[in-house]
């Protein structure tokens, strides 16, 4: 099969690769109909390069059609649609009873002193294989899957798999009041999720980000979308001097803004891995710019929670300020089956009040990932969200140009784009 591989640092090559199969009893295969790019597939291409090997595939964004299962598999059917989410869990032990997935005490990477494994995502979390791919094996299928029907489109089931969840999470974690003021920092897929389900919700949204093409889709969804450039003088004036109920952090470890983490990212990249990997483990630092804005423009006692993916053990936090501040924060993977059931009514709704259907901004066939990657990773032709199609004919291509995603007019968001702006 043709698959998507990590070769280096910046370096994405689609290969020929071996077809899964069936290694486990409990593990199905699934035929990959759609699979997208995730922003935390950047911080592979770009810094977590020590804990990959050549060959490795990435994805873990992905859906399909059932096309074998293994003898034990109960809940399955050849054929069936479903997603899988990128968590890898039992469903059984503690961690999974108690809503916490992502911590699976069944596929906890205890080496690496890490949680649950996930699909295409390093050593540290088990370097299953991903599905970027034309096929995925999905172990422990039966839990790990998430049945879907027929007639709507991929787009708006495949997010079920990361982002959507991640975003549904990330403002739970948040705890806005009703009526409250939540900041989201960063306007890519989680944040422009984040945003709508936070609009939704009826909350007031102040989205964060220096992209225009970015800001301009949020703002099609009620969001007051706000550049990077003094932006806590910003909020500050539109909260009465108070500060936002709360911050979502949906940008992490990769934040413009700190040079000098920046650069150590630079070097540990350039190290032999044997040497970089304990490096990273023990003194990583994460690029914090985010992180410390959000700190800065969440009122006393506020939340602060992050969506964003974060790797350093070495990081320094201003932690007289956040006690201070008498703050609470809330992170850390999505554990994507405890939020399936609040999702599926609003995924299966008519009339698309997140507006998954107008999410994608590019798409391509595998063969086309290494410049999607780069597109995306360089924020460059209004990229917001990537999706990749194995067995289509077409190139890679717009779904929504620059001048699409525009701000509407009040008067047009209060017709038809109503129902699918997300407002409450």
């Amino acid at each position: 099969m043709r698959a998507v591989t990590w070769q280096g640092r910046r370096e994405i090559a689609v290969a020929d690769v071996p077809d899964p199969r069936i290694e486990e009893p409990t593990d199905a295969i699934v035929r990959i109909t759609s699979t997208a790019i995730c922003g935390s597939d950047l911080h592979l291409y770009e810094l977590l390069g020590p804990f990959l090997e050549r060959g490795d595939i990435l994805g873990h964004e992905s859906m399909g059609i059932v096309e074998e299962v293994g003898a034990e598999v109960t809940s399955l059917r050849v054929g069936q649609r479903v997603v899988v989410p990128f968590n890898i869990a039992c469903g059984a032990c503690f961690m999974c009873r108690h809503g916490l997935q992502s911590q699976c005490e069944t596929t906890q990477n205890v080496e690496y002193g890490t949680g649950a494994s996930l699909f295409g995502y390093t050593k540290l979390y088990g370097q299953v294989p991903g599905g970027q791919a034309e096929l995925l094996r999905v172990p422990r299928a039966d839990y790990n899957t998430i049945p879907v029907g027929e007639d709507l489109p991929d787009e708006r089931y495949l997010f079920l798999s990361d982002i959507l969840p991640t975003a549904w999470q990330g403002v739970e974690y948040a705890d806005v009041p009703a009526g409250g003021t939540v900041v989201v920092l960063g306007l890519g897929p989680v944040g422009q999720l984040a945003s709508r389900i936070a609009a939704h919700r009826g909350l007031r949204v102040i989205g964060i980000d220096p992209v225009p093409e970015r800001r301009a889709m949020a703002a099609r969804y009620g969001v007051e979308a706000w550049e990077d450039d003094d932006e806590g003088a910003y909020v500050s004036e539109a909260t009465d001097g108070r500060g936002a109920d709360a911050v979502i952090d949906a940008v992490g470890m990769e934040a413009h803004g700190s040079p000098l983490a920046h650069a150590a990212h630079r070097v540990a990249a350039a190290m032999p891995d044997a040497i970089a990997r304990p490096v990273m483990q023990r003194a990583g630092i994460d690029r914090l710019a985010a992180l410390y804005a959000g700190i800065d423009m969440v009122r006393r006692g506020g939340t602060i929670s992050i969506s964003g993916v974060y790797a350093g053990d070495g990081d320094i936090l201003p932690m007289k300020t956040m006690f201070d501040k008498q703050l609470t924060v809330r992170m850390g993977q999505c554990n994507v089956k405890r939020w399936i059931d609040d999702l599926m009514p609003l995924v299966e709704d008519d009339r698309d009040p997140l507006g998954l259907g107008r999410l994608v901004t590019h798409r391509g066939r595998l063969e086309d990932a290494p410049g999607l990657y780069e597109k995306f990773q360089k924020k460059q032709d209004g990229c917001v969200k990537v999706v990749l199609q194995p067995g289509e004919g077409q190139d890679a291509s717009h779904t929504m140009a620059a001048e699409d995603v525009k701000p509407l007019s009040p008067e047009a968001r209060s017709g038809e784009d109503r129902g699918s702006g997300g407002s409450p």
